[in-house]
């Protein structure tokens, strides 16, 4: 299989590294915005062929895209794609609008070829472990407890670049755990509510966010987010359940006396991107709809609508 990745930066590099441990996979185009560092990029993974033009990479002999571009250009580039005859998967967020991932949904249901969304927390082998005792029946959700901490109060990446697009709390950051607590219960989030802390004069986004969430079954989840948080960075996950505590951090997983659980047979990975563009593959190949796919997503972005609507209520 044959792949186009578009953008180079700090996550393209992750799907790359877990591409290389998946036999019968190639990424074979490399588009990114500038000329120089793209190529300097596809000449340090030795893909032979790169271009800041995406059409002139669809005209590749590419099977099918990974999109880990710019927020802001993610819905554009995933409508591009499909209308090219390609199959996609578009990093989280899908699209900063619930429009555009509504117009995501639409172009995937008129050409019928896979389009799917990173939302890399349904893969990751410790939300797996979770969701597999769900599944059987042996846990039920009653609260998760949520916090996502950065210190990001410039325009930088993870890998510490700059960024030629602005993050967002709400429509990415807050999109990964409104969509798990949506799958981890199973239902659509009924009620929700958010409040946000003063905007960053330059950047003019919300330096500081809490969400609360319930759906219909009575769960609850309470998410604390923050661009100004000094250390420790990222997003740590308390389930609180009916039979059981367990706290999550990507892929280690405790139980609530702090006793380490080994996830390491859960998956043939440990590596949540890896799982995650595993399943696109697959998809693909068996024509079936992927676990995460924009259809299964969508539900999450409308969600983030709810909850961007009730903070512009309170202005």
């Amino acid at each position: 299989m044959k792949v186009l990745m578009i953008g180079h930066g700090a996550f393209a590099q992750k799907h790359m590294d877990g591409i290389d441990n998946i036999d019968g996979v190639e990424v074979v185009s490399l588009c990114g915005r500038r000329e120089d560092a793209t190529q300097e990029a596809a000449e340090q993974r030795g893909i032979p062929h790169s271009s800041t033009d995406l059409d002139e990479c669809l005209a590749q002999d590419v099977d099918c895209a990974i999109i880990t571009s710019a927020t802001q250009v993610h819905a554009e580039q995933a409508i591009k794609c499909m209308e090219a005859g390609k199959h996609v998967e578009v990093e989280i967020p899908m699209a900063d609008t619930l429009e555009d991932a509504r117009a995501i949904h639409e172009t995937q249901k008129k050409t019928g070829l896979i389009a799917m969304a990173g939302h890399t927390r349904r893969f990751n082998p410790s939300h797996q472990w979770v969701n597999n005792k769900i599944t059987a029946g042996e846990l039920n959700i009653q609260q998760m407890d949520v916090q996502t901490y950065f210190f990001r109060r410039t325009n930088m990446n993870a890998a510490g670049g700059v960024r030629s697009w602005t993050d967002h709390l709400l429509w990415h950051h807050a999109c990964h755990t409104v969509d798990l607590f949506q799958y981890q219960t199973g239902e659509t989030v009924s009620e929700c509510f958010a409040l946000e802390g003063p905007h960053h004069p330059d950047l003019g986004i919300a330096m500081d966010m809490s969400i609360c969430m319930k759906v219909p079954s009575g769960a609850i989840c309470t998410l604390s987010l923050s661009f100004n948080n000094d250390g420790p960075f990222g997003t740590y996950f308390r389930y609180i359940g009916d039979t059981g505590t367990y706290l999550a951090s990507y892929d280690d997983l405790y139980n609530g006396k702090e006793e380490q659980i080994d996830v390491s047979k859960v998956a043939v990975s440990m590596n949540g991107i890896e799982l995650q563009d595993r399943e696109f593959f697959a998809a693909i190949q068996e024509g079936r709809e992927p676990n995460s796919s924009v259809a299964q997503c969508l539900p999450a972005m409308e969600t983030l609508q709810r909850l961007e609507d009730c903070m512009n209520s309170q202005k």
